[in-house]
């Protein structure tokens, strides 16, 4: 059960491990593009590269999409990224209820966003954790947990495939080692929510330390994106730096770089892109979009 590209490197595992794949459920195909075509979910198109059965309901909390799920005789379910509610029926339904397949060292960060609020707030490390489903969120006992280190350069996209790629060998593990495996609760002290995110969340606030506005750039790769508005128009900053700061007021432009003052430090602005337009180095950012010392974003 996923439905992002996060998941799919599970799925492909436990085909590799020769699991029987009773049936895939991801979430129904959405319109995208230019033309708005529906689309299916990757691990849909995954799945559908081996034939295997896909179901893809709005919701799980209907009778008969449970009666259908109870069907499967599944001896468990593995969840990744799927994004929807499993209702209790659902959650005992397989023999060995539902398996989870969290982004994060849980305690800390449950919920939907792990990945990004984990280098959002400067954390060293993450992981991920295998756990028994239950009807709270990400509150399940825990089955195996693997750690991975946070570098100073992991974006929001390079710890993503990090983290989908230990993913599936570890379900793998757990699922070789389930009837033997000890669950652990998790504890009380330590638990922090990793709150959905939204466009609103890229927008660059001058006032706080550039520090912070450097892990937003690297967290907020490629969704939503870190962004700040000028000239009428919602500039993207794909990559920045830190650098130290003159004394000048939040938001300032301080040189030809450019570089961006901040509630502490400075941020320098490495790659740009306007809306509808190509990403761009600053230098050449800048000979078509000017921003010259003094400006203030």
């Amino acid at each position: 059960m996923g439905t992002p590209d996060f998941a799919v490197p599970a799925l492909r595992a436990l085909h590799d491990a020769g699991h029987e794949i009773a049936a895939v459920y991801s979430q129904p195909p959405r319109p995208a593009g230019r033309g708005q075509r529906e689309q299916r979910s990757p691990v849909h198109e995954f799945a559908a590269t081996h034939d295997w059965p896909v179901h893809t309901p709005k919701s799980l909390k209907g009778e008969t999409e449970q009666r259908e799920f109870a069907a499967l005789n599944a001896d468990v379910a593995v969840v990744a990224a799927y994004g929807l509610i499993l209702p209790g029926p659902v959650l005992k339904a397989p023999r060995h209820g539902c398996l989870n397949i969290h982004a994060s060292l849980l305690p800390r960060w449950r919920g939907a966003a792990p990945i990004q609020r984990a280098i959002l707030a400067g954390d060293t490390q993450t992981g991920i954790t295998i756990m028994q489903m239950d009807t709270g969120l990400d509150t399940g006992a825990m089955l195996l947990q693997e750690a991975t280190a946070i570098g100073p350069q992991d974006t929001g996209a390079s710890l993503h495939d990090r983290l989908a790629a230990l993913g599936g060998p570890l379900i793998v593990a757990a699922l070789k080692d389930l009837p033997s495996l000890a669950a652990w609760p998790q504890p009380a002290e330590g638990v922090v929510y990793a709150a959905k995110l939204t466009r609103d969340d890229g927008r660059l606030d001058w006032t706080k330390p550039a520090a912070a506005l450097e892990r937003q750039v690297r967290a907020f790769d490629p969704w939503p994106g870190a962004w700040f508005e000028h000239r009428g128009e919602r500039i993207k900053v794909l990559a920045a730096a830190l650098v130290p700061a003159t004394k000048a007021a939040p938001g300032s432009v301080l040189d030809d770089v450019p570089s961006v003052a901040c509630g502490e430090g400075a941020l320098q602005l490495l790659r740009l892109q306007r809306p509808g337009k190509g990403a761009l180095d600053a230098a050449d950012f800048l000979r078509g979009f000017a921003l010259p010392p003094g400006t203030i974003l």
